[in-house]
């Protein structure tokens, strides 16, 4: 049975209607040129019907600094640092009005700022320079054989948490949690006597239920924080930009404490309602996934010793360069290292330049990536595949940067931000409000970057508004941005999925997959729901730096 007959054997119900709704769901570069259009159409509308909003700001006066001579002895008794200066403020009144993009001024604004709205779109940067390293690894094959190796040494009686936990961190390079670490799922349970398709729904569980939080720093850390920092510098160009660490600590909490959630729910409650695997409804002529013997076997060995080797080295580079006293990548002026520093400022780079290092070692000494004409093809692939990314890039771009020179955004944030701070119903109901609003927006659009282009444009303003730090409402985002999609029908791997289960069940369709799934999508939810709520409430930071509050 196929994968789309599965599928249409399980479209009733609401599940069925989720489906059907989806799939005329447009492409998303089809989503942000209608959006394009729509800001531009409404901004002509709004301005000619003179929107505008009224409101109070509150701005530094101009301190005339003199200097001043005491007199008396030119040797000082007592030294003492200088006290700093507190600038005296003015609140002002002042009015935002909706700038027309049909107006003549409008139109020389899309014509004439087209290309440096993508050029200033930092975004690509960091997608090109972080899938340097992550696709060369991929490439050689280094991230299939780690997943496989780590489930092979792995104790049975750990092997469900290994399992979701190499999910969770598979995310880094998601095409090798959903293609290799799924299938192998289903095969180490069924060699332990334990049920396949709970070993797919703990692996399937792991990689997408918690998909935008890791141990690492990944490539998707660093676009959500540039498309932040974008919209930021429109409504607060003074504030200070987020790094890629802004969320880290949540992240690695998160990550550990959801693998432990959906470790639990896997072993007392999915497992024992799946029940035992009768091998019989296996059909006769499933594929056998590829298994590594022999020659293969001591390729890959000897390839993951030679990554371990290139690893180590390229740590001992990093670390000499950061920690040594005066290296270079400290701050010059305050010597410290995980704050203002380059240190900071390069670590997407340096995560990179590690994972290409060990890229570099095991595909040397397993053999998949030998000569330097290789290595260049393999970076070369891993951009060929980003070109439909880099175009959603370019039309993002264009739609922020129209949102903002329309003032459409700080128009509704600021009245949103009026009422919402008349109801007075605190900033903890609003930020797991939106983090219910994500779990509905994912079910129809799971990618994490187009939705966070979508809704961030409108929320940053309106939260920032509200004094909650952009930090946060990024943390908010991880949390409802992963449960609902193993859920989704709209999910891109879920053939992929059900072909796996239809390995060890022929009767397997999307319904069987849907039902295993949904338990992990309502506690993962309500859990990280609760992590989140209280991480707010002790205001723990967020990441190095990264205030629960604004300072």
């Amino acid at each position: 049975m196929s994968a789309s007959a599965a599928a249409e054997q399980s479209s009733g119900g609401f599940l069925g209607w989720i489906e059907r709704v989806g799939n005329k769901v447009p492409h998303p570069a089809i989503i942000f040129l209608a959006l394009i259009v729509g800001v531009i159409v409404l901004s002509a509308v709004l301005a000619w019907a003179d929107v505008s909003v009224t409101t109070e700001v509150a701005e530094p006066e101009d301190t005339p600094v003199s200097q001043e001579y005491n007199g008396g002895t030119s040797y000082p008794s007592l030294e003492h640092d200088p006290e700093v200066a507190i600038p005296e403020y003015t609140v002002r009144t002042e009015t935002i009005e909706v700038e027309s993009l049909l107006s003549g001024d409008g139109i020389r604004y899309i014509f004439t700022t087209a290309v440096q709205n993508f050029n200033d779109f930092g975004v690509v940067a960091v997608i090109l320079v972080a899938m340097i390293g992550v696709g060369v690894a991929e490439e050689a094959g280094l991230i299939a054989a780690l997943i496989r190796k780590m489930v092979q040494v792995a104790p049975a009686g750990a092997i469900t948490f290994i399992i979701v936990l190499l999910g969770g961190i598979s995310s880094v390079a998601s095409d090798a949690g959903y293609l290799v670490l799924i299938p192998l799922g289903a095969a180490a349970f069924a060699s332990l006597g334990r049920n396949p398709l709970v070993g797919i729904a703990a692996a399937y569980a792991g990689v997408s239920a918690s998909f935008f939080v890791n141990v690492l720093i990944t490539p998707a850390d660093g676009i959500i924080t540039e498309v932040t920092n974008e919209i930021m510098a429109g409504v607060a160009p003074d504030a200070a930009p987020l790094n890629v660490t802004h969320n880290f600590y949540f992240a690695v909490v998160s990550t550990l404490f959801t693998a432990a959630v959906m470790t639990v729910l896997t072993e007392r409650y999915i497992e024992p309602r799946a029940g035992r695997w009768d091998p019989s409804e296996r059909p006769a002529d499933a594929p056998v996934d590829h298994v590594p013997t022999g020659d293969e076997l001591s390729h890959e060995s000897r390839g993951l010793r030679m990554a371990g080797i290139y690893s180590l080295v390229a740590i001992a580079i990093i670390s000499a360069l950061t920690f040594l006293p005066n290296a270079p990548l400290r701050n010059p002026e305050t010597g410290e290292i995980f704050g203002n520093s380059p240190f900071m400022s390069s670590l997407l780079f340096i995560i990179s330049m590690l994972f290409l290092a060990a890229g570099l070692g095991y595909g040397s000494g397993s053999g998949s990536l030998t000569g330097a004409t290789n290595v260049i093809n393999a970076i070369i692939k891993t951009f060929n595949g980003l070109g439909g990314l880099i175009f959603l890039m370019l039309l993002i771009a264009q739609f922020i940067a129209f949102f903002n020179y329309s003032n459409i955004s700080n128009v509704v944030a600021t009245q949103l931000a009026d009422l919402l701070g008349q109801a007075d119903i605190g900033a903890l109901p609003l930020l797991i409000g939106f983090i219910l609003l994500v779990v509905v927006i994912d079910m129809i659009m799971p990618g994490v970057i187009p939705k966070w282009a979508i809704i961030a444009p409108i929320f940053i303003p309106l939260f920032y508004n509200l004094g909650i730090a952009p930090q946060t409402l990024v943390a908010a985002y991880r949390v409802g941005d992963g449960p609902v999609n193993v859920i989704t029908p709209l999910m891109v791997y879920l053939p992929f999925i059900i072909l796996v289960c239809q390995r060890y069940r022929a009767s397997a369709g999307m319904g069987t997959v849907i039902s295993l799934m949904i338990p992990y999508t309502v506690v993962v939810l309500v859990t990280w729901t609760l992590l989140f709520t209280g991480w707010y409430l002790l205001e723990i930071p967020w990441g190095p730096g990264s205030p629960v509050q604004l300072d």
